[in-house]
């Protein structure tokens, strides 16, 4: 996405959990945002010129050897910068302060008092308030020039500033809901002391992609993955509006969808002002996939599939461009913008080398979720395609433990219909919610015989950006009535379980 005419402000990542959602919170704001790993060298960071630069926390401790550091330089460009957690951490250390362990380590939420109201990061908030915390170091001592502005009753400084060279730090996570007023106090970063104009908004981004891609794309044809997800349905929408009669959708029916759902996909998209082509690929991914266990040998065995699919069926165009629906999590999660891989994406780097797409065309290669949502919806999209939930590209296989065959896909989605038209049936409304075939069985007995099945994982969770999320308190009556369907309308299963974890720790997806 071009940013020429945007404000940006760089968050850089020292191995944060929360970097996605730090970027997503500045967003909010109406500034634009881009995440680069914390070693991006100055020369780089002085090309982009962001009005501001965040620094996020990590796993490490700071006086370790092998933990992450940055430059005193980077202090001394003039540019604000915000420091969350162990970005504080090193904003102290590097600058000259002290960082020691903790006497008492501070996790979850914790009453927090802001000291100076006033200033430019807590003006307008209360002085007394709630701080999602973790961390085991604490800044024993400020460097020369700063000033403490917050405690806790056990962090005697959980934020400190250098008001003359715009430097500010805090001890906790605003990005995250928990904190109260967090997105205010990042919202005060951002126009009170690096001076936002708050340029950035999504109507914007429409009109910017359709010149980028009618400028890349000439008069070539286009060929397109299309999903039915909320990403690649959003992506046609805009190739649609930007190239029309110069696009064609290809449905690579893989075999792992939910049930019925290909049918759905190619209804949805009858009439449409493109031409839509469905492949029945089923036998030939499950060949590929026998006897593989690994997730991430799954993924990029679909994702390299899918391209070579998609290679044969586009053949006919001769010199056509590949669009894809890669989105900005996609990006981060596989590594390209911090070098950590979290998961491997099936549209992030899983293209073969040999190719024969004369280009990629991504205009969501930059946006968040939420963001391509609301695109969705100023493009005209029926809404049960924008709020469709999240579906991962390689499908069931990642939530189908172990290796993949038609019989256990089989089982998967006859469980998942159940637990979602039951859910459906209960007027219950999660955010995103879906069955899992793990790869154990266990011992069980239906009528007077002992059964040997597989054990059904339920997923559902509650979250308002996906980079962080609880699980649902489905209702105990509704879990019995799903449980005892699945046992006893789908072969193969014995037992049923609720997966009660978060993110963190966990992921929302299994693999």
């Amino acid at each position: 996405m071009s940013t020429e005419q945007n404000q940006t402000v760089v968050v850089l990542d020292f191995g944060g959990q929360y970097k996605e959602l730090i970027a997503r919170r500045v967003r909010e704001c109406k500034v634009h945002s881009q995440i680069l790993a914390g070693n991006t060298p100055l020369d780089k960071l002085k090309a982009i010129a962001p009005i501001g630069i965040i620094l996020t926390g990590g796993p490490h401790s700071v006086y370790a050897a092998d933990s992450p550091h940055t430059v005193k330089e980077l202090f001394e460009m003039g540019i604000p910068i915000l420091g969350i957690c162990y970005g504080m951490q090193l904003m102290a250390y590097t600058l000259g302060g002290e960082v020691k362990p903790c006497a008492v380590s501070e996790y979850g939420t914790v009453s927090a008092t802001y000291e100076d109201t006033n200033c430019a990061l807590f003006k307008g908030l209360e002085r007394d308030t709630v701080t999602l915390m973790s961390h085991t170091d604490y800044v024993a001592r400020l460097p020369e020039g700063f000033r403490r502005i917050a405690h806790t009753s056990d962090c005697p400084t959980a934020a400190m500033c250098d008001e003359s060279r715009k430097l500010y730090a805090v001890q906790f996570h605003p990005e995250v809901e928990r904190t109260k007023q967090g997105t205010q106090l990042i919202n005060n970063f951002l126009y009170n002391v690096c001076g936002a104009k708050g340029d950035y908004n999504i109507d914007d981004v429409i009109e910017k992609q359709i010149k980028a891609i009618r400028a890349q794309v000439g008069a070539h044809q286009v060929v397109l993955g299309l999903s039915g997800g909320v990403d690649s349905s959003v992506c046609a929408a805009i190739l649609e509006k930007a190239i029309p009669g110069q696009l064609t959708c290809i449905f690579v029916d893989h075999g792992m969808m939910r049930k019925n759902e290909g049918d759905e996909i190619e209804r949805a998209f009858e009439g449409k002002s493109l031409n839509f082509v469905r492949v029945d690929a089923e036998k030939r991914f499950l060949d590929k996939l026998a006897g593989v266990t690994e997730p991430e040998r799954k993924r990029k065995i679909i994702g390299e599939e899918f391209v070579r699919v998609f290679e044969e069926e586009s053949s006919k165009f001769a010199g056509s461009f590949l669009a894809q629906g890669t989105i900005y999590p996609d990006v981060v999660e596989s590594g390209l913008t911090t070098g950590a891989v979290i998961k491997s994406h099936h549209n992030v780097g899983g293209l073969p080398k040999d190719t024969k797409f004369i280009g990629l065309v991504e205009p969501l290669r930059y946006l968040f979720k939420d963001e391509v949502r609301a695109l969705g919806r100023r493009l005209g999209l029926d809404e049960t395609l924008v709020s469709r939930q999240p579906f991962p590209g390689p499908g069931l296989a990642v939530r189908c433990i172990g290796e993949i065959t038609k019989e256990k896909l089989d089982i998967l989605r006859d469980a998942d219909f159940i637990y979602r038209e039951e859910l459906s049936k209960a007027g219950l409304k999660y955010d995103q919610f879906f069955a899992v075939l793990t790869n154990m069985r266990t011992v069980g007995v239906m009528g007077d015989g002992r059964t040997y099945n597989y054990v059904v994982g339920l997923r559902a969770v509650i979250t308002s950006d996906f980079m962080t999320c609880e699980y649902a308190h489905i209702p105990y009556e509704t879990l019995d009535v799903i449980s005892s369907r699945i046992v006893n309308e789908v072969k193969g299963v014995s037992r049923v379980v609720y997966d009660i974890t978060g993110k963190p720790p966990a992921t929302i997806e299994w693999e």
